[in-house]
């Protein structure tokens, strides 16, 4: 699917192999996309396809690899503030608050980043934890307190590898409808891997598709469902039940996809 509108991410041609001693392991091949401003992506596949070092690559957090990754046209080449990341463990600091791990390494006797700590608070509805620690508030709040962080600087793009993985089912389809309301006021470009047909569905503006061994995309599947959207409708699941069969489908047509 091909667009006029400018991307703002671009992955051209990347390869990944890894070496241990006298073994490789081919981990992505040849693998193109691009995302626009705005764009909710996320890429699902089978366990071993390459998602988490797909993402790994974009953040910067690797840069062993062949072909090339640019936001805005400037290449990315080392972790920086134009990324933000978050993990499946919400990896906040056990002896800070809600608002100082939101901080993190800033201060907050500073105006600007008070306002903006104090706005992200906001955001992600935790009005009255401010001065809560992390194990005095739930798992689900404590990934609230992961993605105000990863906001903090403004991200040009926000990458989330299973950020709802460990949670239960019903906290995780609440942090679900609370990360579309983030994104639907901020409009980050969001790139999420997941194992989970629904979230994805759910979520997304676009879907990919991805094989393994070596890691390769299959396809791209537009979700052109409304906002907000429900879990129960015969589009969600018609839609729900083409990326399954994708998922089961073993030809792979193309390895570039504009998305």
């Amino acid at each position: 699917m091909t667009t006029t509108t400018k991307a703002l991410l671009e992955i051209d041609n990347v390869t990944k192999i890894f070496r241990n001693g006298g073994s490789t392991t081919h981990v992505l091949d040849r693998l193109s996309l691009t995302a626009t401003e705005g764009d909710f992506v996320t890429v699902i596949g089978p366990s071993g396809c390459g998602k988490s070092t797909l993402l790994k690559i974009i953040a910067g957090l690797d840069t062993d690899y062949v072909g090339s990754v640019s936001i805005e046209n400037r290449k990315v080449d080392r972790p920086s503030q134009e990324k933000g990341f978050i993990f499946q463990e919400h990896r906040l600091f056990p002896w800070l608050n809600v608002e100082s791990n939101i901080a993190a390494d800033l201060s907050l006797s500073k105006p600007e980043v008070r306002e903006r700590v104090n706005e992200l608070i906001k955001l992600v509805k935790l009005e009255g934890f401010e001065k809560a620690y992390p194990r005095q508030i739930s798992g689900g709040m404590s990934q609230r307190v992961a993605i105000a962080r990863a906001l903090l600087r403004k991200p040009k793009v926000l990458l989330l590898d299973e950020p709802f993985g460990a949670l239960d089912a019903f906290t995780r389809a609440h942090l679900q409808e609370a990360l579309l309301d983030i994104w639907q006021k901020n409009r980050t470009t969001m790139v999420l891997v997941t194992h989970d047909i629904d979230e994805a569905v759910f979520l997304s503006s676009r879907v990919v598709v991805m094989d393994a061994k070596p890691g390769r995309i299959k396809s791209v599947i537009p979700i052109d469902l409304p906002y907000p959207r429900k879990r129960t409708g015969t589009a969600f699941q018609e839609l729900r039940t083409h990326v399954l069969r994708s998922l089961e489908h073993e030809e792979i047509e193309e390895t570039s996809y504009t998305i």
